[in-house]
């Protein structure tokens, strides 16, 4: 398995790409070249971790199977950055890691992690520099739900009620000087919303890509339970993360860096295209780049006492800082 050093000098890498233009393998490098086959990118493939490609694109067999030998995933998206194939590498046959994954059955592990991700919302709003008595509010509210959800036993159901009470209160908060309705996943009714699931899915594939370093079954969830083709484990891992692509969404607000312009509106959603997203790929994917060994840190703890079956206060916490 990766060690923290190893893991360090990985790269991920997002790439446009327009019909035509090919993914291939040489010398031990990914090369996407022109269609008149001059290079536009390479790089080395004992330094890539993943790669996202958005557009149409050919991919060489020899290419998966040096993704397998060197252990990157492939993350295929469309031109509006919808995941519509991922090529995942990662350890398999970890039979005992699995069983304890089907045997397990508490919530101690899923409030632990909602617990985590409303300390980090909580930060995020402390960052916030001018503070209203709305957001003063806010924050006294989340930290309340925090000491209610750690200073009991709850079932599922609790913990749920008490994650969309506080992300309810985060979100209008947090983004109440953009005229914030409501955090609908995949409904796209504003520019927000749409930036949110751009960056939730960049942060979902790169968690899916650490958690296969160690064979975990993604589908078994802790938090979010079992459900027809969902990969539960992932959504719960994502969570504690979260804030971190909200905090990027709020700067560029306040930088300007989103303009309706960008976005076109189909059926009364907002969506990004082509080459007019890449820019805001470009600032989404710094959270990644900036907390990716964290990430990895977190991964590979939360896996070691999840093996070892240690007590809930030995697990991992990623704290924003």
């Amino acid at each position: 398995m990766m060690s923290g050093p190893d893991f360090k000098e990985k790269q991920i890498v997002f790439a446009f790409l327009n019909r035509g233009e090919k993914l291939s393998f040489k010398n031990d490098n990914i090369i996407i070249t022109d269609v008149d086959g001059s290079i536009k990118h390479q790089s080395t493939c004992y330094r890539l971790f993943a790669i996202f490609i958005a557009g149409h694109i050919s991919i060489t067999s020899g290419l998966l199977q040096r993704a397998e030998r060197f252990g990157f995933s492939i993350v295929l998206m469309t031109y509006s950055l919808r995941v519509y194939g991922v090529w995942s590498s990662g350890a398999e046959g970890n039979v005992l890691l699995r069983k304890k994954q089907y045997e397990y059955d508490g919530y101690d592990i899923a409030k632990y992690i909602v617990s985590n991700k409303i300390e980090n919302q909580t930060s995020v709003l402390k960052s916030i520099r001018h503070k209203g008595d709305n957001l003063k509010n806010g924050i006294e509210l989340l930290v309340n739900y925090r000491n209610e959800l750690t200073g009991q036993d709850h079932d599922l159901k609790r913990i749920l009620g008490i994650e969309g009470i506080a992300s309810r209160v985060y979100f209008q908060n947090m983004f109440e000087d953009f005229n914030w309705t409501a955090r609908r996943p995949r409904v796209k009714h504003d520019m927000t919303n749409c930036l949110m699931d751009i960056g939730y899915t960049l942060l979902f594939n790169f968690i899916e890509a650490l958690l296969n370093i160690y064979g975990f079954d993604l589908y078994n969830g802790v938090y979010h339970r079992q459900f027809y083709q969902r990969k539960s484990l992932v959504c719960d891992i994502v969570e504690p993360f979260r804030p971190l692509i909200d905090a990027r969404i709020r700067k560029a607000l306040n930088l300007g860096q989103c303009h309706d312009d960008d976005f076109d509106i189909y059926m009364n959603q907002y969506r990004l295209f082509g080459k007019k997203a890449f820019p805001y790929v470009n600032w989404l994917m710094e959270p990644l780049i900036d907390w990716k060994q964290d990430m990895f840190l977190y991964v590979r703890n939360y896996y070691r006492a999840f093996m070892k079956g240690k007590p809930i206060d030995d697990y991992p916490i990623f704290r924003i800082s």
